[in-house]
């Protein structure tokens, strides 16, 4: 049972692996051709080919072997012990991550954000300081709009994945990237409803108190480092409108197909075609071996008599 958990484990961090190299190949192209509202859905596919391989398998005639299962099976305990552990420290180390947001949001010095995932938040910063009225106002409608598209919770997500891949470095940056990838589209939202609005939208970013704490369960402006602010301003200067159904189809197609290869990779469950009955007497070795005698008619009678 043990060594089955374990390749499963082993399994799905693999299948999402791919799945997360997939994403880093088309997110940018797909932002191009799509806009980053639908770029950003690209990323359900690594959760969904994770947990595809946790569904029941297809069955097969027969007897299948389990190789996976049988490599790990002499270090199936330890490495599940390790797994947790691994498991325990990434989600304390999260956990106090946000409590050192929270604390840092009480100060008054944390940047504007969205906290919770039950219940959301949203943390503005006091009005009548640095941004104006209009500033705060757009602000605000970026805040909500991650209410609106359920982001908190997508983020929760990607945290807990992280916490359950810990060892996977993919899923650390695949998280990372689809947090950038969140902010990029909540930026297309509020500017697709707000057109004119891109020049002083820009200024607020730029103007934005950068935080130095990251928040995993929560969408806040971009953290660390010039770079993710730099994409998120050159991507203001994109006014095109991606409408039409080409590209929803086109990455629902692609999301479905990702959950069914991974599914597929599956090593399939053995289906015997005996009934049941014969099928525990032959895996328990009590088959009956029945001798028929023939007796003479005349014997057979007198014994008969």
């Amino acid at each position: 049972m043990m060594s089955e958990i374990l390749a499963a484990i082993l399994r799905a961090n693999l299948v999402g692996a791919v799945a997360v190299l997939a994403v880093l190949i088309l997110r940018i192209p797909a932002r191009r051709l799509f806009g980053p509202e639908l770029a950003h859905t690209l990323w359900a596919a690594p959760p969904l080919a994770a947990f595809a391989t946790l569904l029941p398998a297809r069955s097969i005639e027969g007897e299948t072997g389990h190789a996976m299962a049988e490599a790990v099976s002499g270090f199936a305990a330890a490495g599940l012990a390790i797994w947790a552990l691994g498991l325990a420290a990434t989600a304390a180390g999260l956990a106090v991550a946000q409590l050192r947001f929270l604390a840092q949001a009480r100060a008054g010095h944390a940047g504007p954000s969205v906290v919770g995932v039950i219940a959301p938040r949203i943390m503005m910063p006091r009005a009548g300081g640095t941004y104006s009225n209009e500033e705060l106002a757009l602000i605000r409608a970026h805040e909500r709009e991650h209410v609106t598209r359920q982001d908190p919770r997508s983020a929760a997500l990607a945290a807990s994945l992280q916490a359950f891949c810990w060892f996977n470095p993919l899923v650390h940056l695949g998280a990372y990237l689809m947090r950038l990838d969140q902010e990029l589209a909540c930026d297309a939202a509020v500017l697709r409803q707000r057109p004119r609005d891109r020049c002083l939208y820009a200024k607020t970013l730029l103007k934005t108190q950068l935080t130095t704490q990251p928040l995993p369960f929560g969408c806040y402006w971009p953290s660390r480092g010039a770079h993710p602010l730099e994409v998120r301003i050159r991507s203001l200067k994109d006014t095109r409108h991606h409408d039409g159904l080409t590209g929803p189809v086109l990455i629902g197609a692609a999301l479905f197909t990702c959950a069914v290869a991974a599914w597929s990779v599956q090593p399939p469950v053995p289906r015997h075609p005996l009934p049941i009955h014969q099928l525990w007497d032959a895996q328990q070795g009590k088959h009956m071996s029945v001798m028929l005698i023939t007796w003479p008619a005349r014997e057979r009678a007198e014994r008969l008599g």
